[in-house]
């Protein structure tokens, strides 16, 4: 009962840094948990940040904690991912999703609704 549209991506350079956006439709997203994976070629889809749409606790992975900010804005029903200091090895395709409150937000598996993806490169 959500679509999911991510937005924000593009080419950018070694340490510059990019915000990407999800918008939610057909529901409100701080009904649900709201995630942001990212998947490079040949690799696994892999988690980076999540937000409780109830009390907008975060978490993220070891890899990109300190670099990516994860939020949310209510009044777009919008989330975001901050994304500084930006390396070559963030090169991916971005993706966010939902999943219920309390769903085991590392896991893929967990989210129901995803969104179709935006491309991000990092250069240099």
């Amino acid at each position: 009962q959500v679509q999911l549209v991510e937005s924000g991506g593009g080419l950018v350079q070694t340490g510059d840094s990019l915000r990407v956006s999800c918008a939610a439709s057909g529901s409100t997203f701080s009904r649900y948990l709201m995630g942001w994976f990212r998947q490079a070629p040949g690799k696994e889809r892999e988690f980076l940040a999540a937000i409780s749409g109830s009390d907008s606790a975060t978490y993220y992975a070891d890899s990109v904690k300190g670099r990516f900010t994860i939020s949310g804005d209510n009044a777009k029903n919008t989330v975001y991912l901050q994304m500084n200091s930006l390396k070559p090895e963030d090169t991916a395709v971005y993706y966010c999703a939902a999943a219920s409150r309390g769903s085991r937000y590392r896991l893929p598996r967990e989210y129901f609704y995803w969104g179709q993806g935006t491309q991000v490169t990092v250069s240099s």
